[in-house]
């Protein structure tokens, strides 16, 4: 009897050599198919701009050798003779290995196009960043529960008494962690209702700032003087919020007083002299809506003029006003009008007695 007739648990060192090679040759197989596949979407990508090819791409650079050496190993057993029970053994790893390989493939791939779709989405709709990154935390979530369930089904543990039991836990833990589950949703309801989005200057009754993150717990904002302000997103969403970067056009109300011993014939010309300082800045860019005397103030005769900034941009709205007041001053300066300031009159009563 030769040396591969020679048994060896229960089978011939024959069958033995073939079930190795059997595996081998199988892992390689597999290994060359996803290189061959990684090649060609390689290739496709440096010369061609495919939106598909680079999902394609990440999905197969998940790919874990030793996932697939485990289904190559189960495909070399088939051609012997095993004890059931490891035979049974050996069947569970190779599909838990193909789930978790599958679950890798679809994770890399959705990884990859939610990257993309954020860059190419970011300048033209921040909004579609926030929903697009709240969509794939719970695709993934939901993905690697799948698996999580399939691979615990293939060991015959029972899933509907799992998913039974794991409700009625979730309802102790939602519970103790309402907090924790409100930010959740708020982050939710920001992301749907979209009151605002990544890059909007924004104040929340004290605070101001541009919002930098907005997170599955909290949101960040960058203030004016530098430093990151963290907000529960339930918080934030019960406060009143004030939206800059939904801003379309500024209105300006602009008041000025002048002194009481300004003659009525020049008071008259006042509104005309801010209207005129006004209209000075350019249609293109300033709406001139109103100038009136508005009221007799305790120490000055108050004027108020109202105009419109096309655009909502804070620096020009700043240099407009700057050249509005610049030009209302130069003229009231060449007039002789007085600005007024607080000042208090008192009048002395002398009574001479007989």
């Amino acid at each position: 009897m030769s040396i591969l007739e020679t048994v060896v648990l229960g089978n011939a060192v024959e069958s033995w050599a073939f079930a190795l090679g059997v595996t081998v040759v199988s892992f390689v197989l597999l290994r060359v198919v996803a290189l061959r596949g990684l090649r060609r979407l390689l290739n496709a990508a440096s010369t061609e701009k495919h939106y598909w090819d680079d999902v394609l791409l990440a999905a197969l650079n998940a790919t874990k050798p030793g996932l697939l050496f485990l289904v190559a190993t189960f495909a070399g057993s088939l051609v012997v003779s095993v004890p059931l029970t490891v035979g049974q053994v050996m069947q569970s790893l190779a599909i838990v290995a193909l789930l978790v390989q599958t679950g890798l493939w679809a994770d890399g791939g959705l990884s990859q196009w939610l990257k993309m779709r954020s860059a190419e989405r970011a300048a033209d709709d921040p909004a579609e960043v926030m929903t697009v990154n709240i969509i794939g935390v719970m695709a993934k979530l939901v993905l690697w529960s799948l698996v999580l369930l399939l691979a615990l089904e293939n060991f015959g543990i029972d899933v509907t008494a799992l998913v039974a039991g794991l409700g009625i836990g979730g309802i102790a833990v939602a519970l103790a962690a309402q907090n924790i589950l409100g930010d959740l949703f708020a982050s939710l309801s920001i992301v749907l209702d979209k009151p605002f989005v990544l890059g909007d200057f924004v104040t929340v009754d004290d605070y101001l700032g541009s919002v930098e993150a907005i997170g599955l717990k909290t949101t960040r904002i960058r203030s004016l003087s530098g430093e990151q302000v963290v907000f529960s997103n339930t918080d934030l969403l019960s406060s009143r919020i004030r939206n800059y970067g939904r801003m379309y056009e500024r209105r300006v109300v602009l008041n000025i007083g002048v002194t009481y011993q300004t003659p009525h014939g020049v008071l008259s010309e006042i509104p005309e002299i801010i209207k005129d300082a006004i209209e000075s800045q350019g249609g293109d860019k300033v709406r001139f809506e109103r100038a009136h005397l508005a009221d007799y103030g305790d120490s000055a005769i108050l004027f108020e003029a109202v105009y419109i900034i096309v655009e909502a941009d804070y620096g020009l709205h700043m240099d407009i006003k700057q050249d509005v007041f610049l030009r209302i001053h130069e003229v009231f300066e060449a007039r002789g009008i007085d600005f007024a300031y607080p000042t208090q009159t008192v009048f002395v009563e002398s009574r001479v007695k007989d």
